[in-house]
């Protein structure tokens, strides 16, 4: 009897220590914090609370409050009134919105008004596609509306957008602070110029004259996010060079006539930003050193007092969103690999953070999580780079582990702390996976030469930074050499296809998600063609080009496909305009053709992101299940 007792004792004593871990369908039931403001008694921070359901294919909301100094959530029926609307004029007599205007003639049935049934689309131009949308001569226009209800479009007749597409929103136009002006976002161009430029301007428009004025003309690259200080100057974020999406971005005050740039001589780009409220310093993220950072930098105006940039904080995490300030605060969202968004705040005379919203923490209490250490590698060119490698809850160096090299997208994408509800490391190490993530070549964070590296060069350093960093890693005496992988999507995936044929029998699974395969076909059929003209170096049939002509032989991956020899899955999303469906269908026809194991998964109405929750969840089992089969 005593020898039951203590079977059942260790048995219910392993019960109550033993964690669970995270798992594909126990991400899709997390909630996803999006903080809406702070309310207009400065009180409280209104925010949303999206979570996934799996039976619905939907994601479903609530709004509450919760005291900015942390405390108990209120679900709240109703939340515009509480938060100051930006969008009313300080005279309260207008009201700023957005909305779809039929501008140009595309349709058949704009032709030809009798064959209303017609299934056509006639383009002149490109930008005949952006994204996941064709062009269906449909532009958004900034509208503003009075007390009785009639309506002004600023920008009538024009055939350009704001906000812009795809992903503007209300952040693109704001009231001066006056209430006489409105400031709007703009790239007006249209057809092929629209689609080889990024050159947005700020635009001004004037409720008295109804005249329009150019305010960054002579700014060839991006003018976004314009806001107001506390003291009235504009000021944006810029970037200079027109075609370069990637191009270091700056801070830009405009005082007393003058365009002053805050950031110009610091080494790094901006996120966002806001302005303290005595209109003395500016607060901003920034990637740095594999995460993203709360920093400031001070206003001197046109006095001689030097400007200083200033990171504020630092740790193993990514601050992701600046709600705002409140008294000594600042109230900012963060996230690391093994938490989603929370929202927090910094305080900014004793350094210390303070936790405020806790939607997802009593799932994660309840789970062994993964470790995730920094790891300094040595490149092929004598650098110092950057890798994080995350390891598998209850991690034991005694055994030996399947390892994958995580491939990052962008290619200017930062490699921070992020936490993402498709390639999400903490699935990925819960499920037993090594996982090796490199800050190559062309990450933001580790200076602007770094992140310039990559444009013209996908196929040079930044695959010998991938290489080093899983070779590093793999002299570890816990990593299965047998057992290596390589994943990613996007430039990741480009990465994947082009690591399959020089990879010399390191990998023995591969997975590419969105992966450019032939850099001649992607110069024909992507819908940003500056991206591929600054980052490629220029067309493919300029033949005395030297960059584009090695983007299109030397670093093709489809010109390296006679060495392909490993299994490979690959991913795409039918309405992916961006890396069009034709990348992954010759990939995978090649690999099949060959007689190599190869699985093509394709989301029909997905785009470059896989975002409905039934979807996501097949993706991350078809991950999971390859890597099985494979590894």
């Amino acid at each position: 009897m005593k020898k039951y007792l203590i079977l059942i004792l260790s048995i219910t004593s392993l019960t109550m220590t033993a964690q669970d871990i995270m798992t594909p369908e126990l991400l899709w039931k997390l909630g996803k914090v999006s903080p809406l403001g702070i309310s207009k008694d400065g009180k409280n921070i209104i925010y949303k609370v999206s979570t996934p359901s799996v039976e619905e294919n939907k994601s479903n909301s609530k709004y509450y409050s919760i005291p900015v100094s942390g405390g108990k959530a209120i679900e709240l029926k109703e939340y515009k009134s509480l938060i100051n609307d930006k969008n009313i004029s300080a005279d309260g007599k207008w009201t700023l919105s957005d909305k779809e205007v039929k501008i140009n003639k595309v349709d058949g049935k704009d032709f030809y008004p009798e064959l209303e049934k017609s299934d056509v689309k006639i383009y002149d131009a490109l930008d005949y596609r952006h994204w996941d949308t064709f062009n269906h001569g449909n532009h958004n226009h900034v509208i503003l509306t009075n007390s009785n209800g009639e309506e002004i479009d600023i920008m009538k007749d024009e055939p350009y957008d704001a906000p812009q597409k795809p992903f503007g929103g209300d952040e693109d136009y704001i009231w001066s602070p006056d209430g006489s002006k409105v400031i709007y976002v703009s790239k007006k161009k249209i057809g092929t110029a629209y689609a080889t430029s990024t050159n947005t301007n700020l635009y001004e428009y004037d409720l008295t004259s109804k005249t329009t004025k150019n305010l960054t003309e002579q700014n060839l690259g991006y003018d976004v996010a314009p806001q107001f200080s506390p003291n009235g100057d504009l000021s944006w974020l810029q970037m200079k060079r027109d075609g370069f999406e990637a191009d270091k971005n700056d801070i830009i005050v405009r005082h007393k006539g003058l365009d002053i740039n805050l950031t110009s001589n610091w080494d790094g780009t901006v996120d966002s930003f806001t302005w303290s409220k005595d209109g003395k310093k500016v607060y901003f993220l920034a990637p740095v050193d594999g995460t993203k950072q709360l920093f400031e930098v001070n206003f001197p105006g046109l006095t001689k007092i030097a400007v200083r940039v200033r990171q504020i904080t630092e740790g193993q995490f990514d601050v992701n969103q600046i709600i705002g300030l409140h008294e000594n605060t600042v109230l900012v969202t963060q996230s690391d690999m093994n938490h989603a968004n929370e929202i927090f705040s910094f305080d900014l005379k004793k350094n210390s953070w303070k936790q405020i919203t806790n939607i997802n923490t009593e799932v994660y209490s309840k789970l062994a999580l993964p470790k995730v250490e920094k790891r300094m590698v040595k490149t092929t060119d004598g650098k110092e780079m950057l890798v994080w490698v995350i390891l598998p809850p209850n991690f034991d160096a005694k055994k030996k582990y399947p390892t994958l090299l995580y491939c990052q997208g962008g290619p200017q994408g930062a490699l921070s702390q992020f936490y993402s509800f498709r390639w999400n490391f903490q699935v990925m190490a819960s499920q037993g996976y090594i996982i090796v993530a490199p800050n190559r070549r062309g990450m933001p964070g580790h200076g602007v030469e770094w992140n310039e590296q990559i444009s013209k060069d996908w196929g040079g350093q930044a695959m010998d930074d991938y290489l080093s960093a899983i070779d590093d890693v793999a002299k570890e005496s816990y990593v299965d050499n047998e057992r290596l992988g390589a994943v990613g999507a996007s430039y990741g995936g480009y990465s994947v296809f082009y690591l399959a044929g020089i990879h010399k029998n390191r990998f023995k699974t591969f997975i590419a998600h969105a992966g450019i395969f032939n850099t001649q076909s992607m110069y024909g059929t992507t819908e940003e063609v500056f991206f591929t003209n600054w980052d490629m170096g220029g067309a493919y049939w300029e033949k005395e080009n030297v960059s584009a002509q090695k983007a299109v032989n030397e670093f093709n991956p489809i010109n390296l496909v006679n060495n392909w020899n490993t299994p490979i899955f690959i991913i795409q999303g039918a309405k992916d305009y961006r890396v069009p469906i034709g990348q992954s269908q010759e990939a995978f026809q090649a690999a099949q053709l060959k007689g190599i194991k190869s699985r093509f998964m394709l989301f029909p109405e997905e785009n470059h992101w896989v975002l409905k929750p039934q979807n996501g969840l097949v993706w991350q089992r078809e991950f999971f299940k390859w890597l099985k089969e494979t590894l």
